[in-house]
């Protein structure tokens, strides 16, 4: 990060430089500013433990991601979610302030307030189940009952906590055990690996082509790094992500779309292809699950998502 370093032949990889977080937390970094202000106006402002967070309590916040990177990641996801419709509610409540001009009690919160559920427009459409209801149990566990109940108490342990950092209390019903289950389960449900590029394997590869003296050289620098990842070094960055429109998408065991992420596709964006002419207003479906098991094995991983399948091909198989 500190540039110290300058690696041989790295000006053939131009990468912008690293953008620090806009308020100054040491765990956030971005490839430029305009990603930088783009989070900080969606996300993380609210979500950041540095000088300018507008959370409660950074104190509280360091806590919230400390237990969050303990047991389940998947938290900060859900926080992403609430911080996300926090700041747009604030956003159309200072823009509903400008057309009324009185005073902010007049559209106060409510479990009703229109305010909210348009802040809540973009996460809406994404299927929801309660995330202890629909988590993938694990193949050694025995008690389901006990199982979901642990997973339950874990979900409510991380709520409190964020409640602690970034509650607000104009947008109350966000803060719910129920609600942030369903945003958890909506996850579960329905996001996507990704991938996003790594350039280490392409400048890798670049070494390797290089004259045999250029690269005896280079290797000097190069090949420690290379030695200490192994075959990593080509692994790209990889994560989950939540697509709204993709979640949209009702599953079939045979199916005329799928996600698909081609050796090109490494920006982090979601990828559907088509299998089969696709006529207009057809419906575009996907596969949940492998579509190639038996019948009874794929109707039984589709129990996590709170369905019995009836496409046309379980319809035959039945």
């Amino acid at each position: 990060m500190n540039g110290g370093l300058k690696l041989p032949y790295s000006d053939e990889f131009k990468l912008p430089d690293v953008v620090s977080c806009i308020g100054g937390c040491k765990e956030a970094y971005y490839c430029g500013n305009e990603c930088a202000e783009a989070d900080w106006e969606a996300y993380h402002s609210l979500l950041c433990t540095g000088e300018r967070s507008s959370a409660l309590s950074t104190k509280a916040l360091s806590k919230f991601v400390q237990h969050a990177n303990e047991t389940n990641d998947i938290f900060l996801l859900a926080a992403k979610v609430i911080s996300f419709v926090i700041l747009r509610y604030r956003k159309f409540k200072e823009a509903r302030l400008g057309e009324i001009n009185d005073d902010h009690k007049k559209i106060r919160s409510s479990y009703n307030n229109p305010l909210i559920m348009k802040a809540w427009e973009p996460v809406a459409m994404g299927h929801k189940s309660r995330w202890w209801e629909c988590i993938s149990l694990p193949d050694d566990v025995d008690d389901k009952c006990s199982y979901r109940m642990q997973v339950k108490e874990l979900a409510f342990e991380s709520l409190q906590l964020l409640k602690k950092a970034i509650y607000d209390e104009e947008c109350e019903p966000l803060f719910s055990l129920e609600i942030y289950g369903h945003i958890i389960g909506m996850f579960e449900q329905n996001n996507l690996d990704l991938v996003v590029q790594s350039p280490l394997g392409d400048y890798i590869l670049y070494i390797d082509d290089l004259p045999q003296n250029d690269k005896k050289v280079a290797e000097k620098l190069t090949r420690p790094i290379l030695d200490a990842l192994g075959d990593d070094y080509s692994i790209c960055c990889q994560g989950t992500a939540f697509f709204p429109l993709q979640s949209c998408m009702n599953h079939s065991c045979r199916p005329n779309a799928k996600e698909f992420n081609r050796e090109q596709d490494r920006d982090g964006e979601a990828t559907i292809i088509a299998l089969e002419h696709i006529k207009k207003g057809e419906e575009i479906t996907i596969s949940y699950i492998d579509e190639e098991l038996p019948f009874e094995e794929r109707q039984l991983l589709l129990e996590d998502y709170g369905f019995v399948c009836k496409c046309p091909k379980c319809s035959e198989e039945a």
